[in-house]
């Protein structure tokens, strides 16, 4: 048995992302939370997460954001006039590249990780970031060196494929571009990373979370990440995330009968 990490994103995000992946957890259904900590009142669902049993071991690490219509805890990554996170497209290369402030990146992620270790008392397994933002160019290299000074044992989310697989679609494409150069820099300072990843996939799409979850599994080696956004469509939700009902759907498939059918049929399991 492969022994895989199924981690879902965006703990925190709203009361209906927060309780759909409780659900999860206490059912075995995921071995890997990714909390986001610049949600006014996380700490009361970090609270919720860590009372809670698992039937299986759980790692629980920080989703680090820096995009999006949030408030920093500490610095703008990207000076914006409402005083919030940029949209991603904002710190995409060319121009994003030149305008990153490079010293606010890695003070908004220290900060983050200040503020987990606040709600649950150690530092995080894991830390990656939300809409894959540590994989930009500009950002990768404070991020890195917060994560090597503030959780130092943490292990950090690359998102390219398995080493001789392709990566299937344009979004998954870029991100295994993207990952290149932050598993170079991570392998330089000597931080740990996932061997692979999956989970990337055009949300407009009408195909089954079940089918696509079976691809994700292929040619996923011992300890590689699947990437997932389990939840329930809330208020909260609709003003703070264009992703809503394909979280209802990937909740449901993951919370049945076919997600265990699914990771027997390609020999894996929760690690």
């Amino acid at each position: 048995m492969r022994r895989i990490v199924v981690c879902a994103d965006d703990y925190a995000l709203s009361p209906g992302v927060s309780r759909a992946i409780r659900e999860l957890v206490s059912h075995g259904r995921l071995n890997a939370v990714s909390v986001m900590t610049v949600i006014p009142g996380f700490e009361q669902e970090c609270a919720s997460l860590a009372s809670m049993p698992s039937p299986i071991p759980l790692a629980i690490g920080l989703h680090a954001t820096l995009t999006g219509s949030f408030a920093p805890l500490a610095a703008l990554p990207f000076k914006t006039t409402d005083g919030k996170f940029p949209p991603l497209a904002k710190l995409l290369p060319p121009l994003g590249f030149l305008r990153i402030d490079r010293q606010a990146v890695k003070a908004e992620v220290a900060a983050q990780i200040a503020a987990f270790r606040k709600a649950f008392g150690r530092a995080p397994d894991f830390v990656d970031g939300h809409q894959h933002v540590q994989l930009m160019p500009g950002v990768r290299v404070p991020f890195l060196e917060a994560v090597l000074e503030a959780a130092p044992k943490a292990w950090v989310r690359q998102c390219g494929a398995a080493a001789g697989a392709s990566a299937r679609g344009g979004k998954a494409r870029l991100l295994e571009f993207l990952s290149r150069g932050f598993r170079r820099q991570a392998r330089r300072i000597g931080l740990v990373f996932n061997p692979a990843f999956s989970g990337a996939y055009d949300f407009s799409t009408a195909e089954s979370f079940g089918a696509l979850f079976a691809r994700f599994l292929d040619a996923l080696p011992e300890r590689g990440v699947v990437m997932c956004h389990p939840g329930f469509v809330d208020a909260e939700l609709v003003t703070r995330d264009p992703l809503t009902g394909r979280r209802e759907a990937e909740y449901k498939f993951l919370a049945g009968n076919d997600f265990p059918a699914a990771l027997a049929r390609a020999g894996a399991s929760l690690a």
